[in-house]
């Protein structure tokens, strides 16, 4: 699918593609973005930019819910090209600055490939520039003086377990999920909320630990790194999640 635009509130808009999602923040100053997509969606991340009367260079800082390649891809570009400023949780910026690396080896998905979801999705990763292991050097942790600052004002939300320090992000009362909890992935024949498939995840217990953490909070929009947005108490995302 191409990538779809929707207005979740006056000022949170969540982009959907068949591979990753992205979400923009706008304020009459400009746009946060939180992920960005594999490095092969800069042009899609910039048109979501466009489509809201921004450019490049509106892009006032890049929040990431964690430094995976399909998440941090096209953070790569803003920030050499604009200078962007990347922020992510305090436990995460070693994994964005690529000072080592958390994510399932070559090997894990090689050995998968015969299954044809993971050969359809392993062939649309190296089409998007999935194979990249450079990081940002610049990326720096985000402090709640910087979040006030942000469209938004985001709320960080610890999330460990899809790597060591994952967060998801408040913002106008959405959730944005990251890869704590989606609702979809092209690897799952499931719908609707859950966690990613084990060899993603960096610490499988810390997963289900943060699911219940996420089903204390009090919002009912989540914006999921993978699949559609889902409407409903995040609690019983959670408790669908989990089981």
């Amino acid at each position: 699918m191409a990538v779809s635009l929707t207005a979740i509130t006056d000022t949170v808009h969540f982009a959907r593609t068949d591979l990753v999602n992205w979400t923009l923040v706008t304020d009459g100053q400009g746009v946060l973005l939180i992920d960005a997509g594999y490095p092969g969606h800069r042009d899609d991340v910039l048109a979501t930019v466009r489509r809201l009367g921004f450019g490049p260079a509106d892009v006032r800082a890049i929040l990431l819910t964690h430094a995976h390649v399909d998440h941090l891809g096209s953070a790569i570009w803003f920030a050499k090209t604009h200078g962007t400023p990347v922020y992510t949780h305090a436990a995460e910026v070693g994994h964005a600055q690529r000072r080592y690396l958390e994510q399932a080896s070559p090997v894990d998905v090689l050995s998968r490939a015969w299954q044809p979801r993971y050969l359809t999705w392993s062939l649309a990763l190296l089409r998007h520039g999935g194979l990249t292991h450079e990081g940002i050097p610049t990326t720096e942790a985000l402090d709640e003086d910087i979040a006030a600052g942000l469209p938004g004002a985001p709320v960080a939300v610890p999330s460990p377990g899809h790597t060591g320090g994952h967060c998801c992000y408040l913002v106008d009362g959405v959730l944005v999920a990251g890869d704590a909890l989606v609702t979809g992935h092209p690897l799952s024949t499931r719908r609707g909320p859950q966690l990613l498939p084990s060899i993603f995840n960096h610490d499988q217990g810390g997963c289900v630990r943060s699911l219940a953490a996420l089903g204390l909070l009090d919002t009912d929009v989540l914006l999921p790194g993978h699949g559609p947005v889902w409407r409903g108490p995040i609690r019983e995302a959670a408790e669908l999640a989990g089981r």
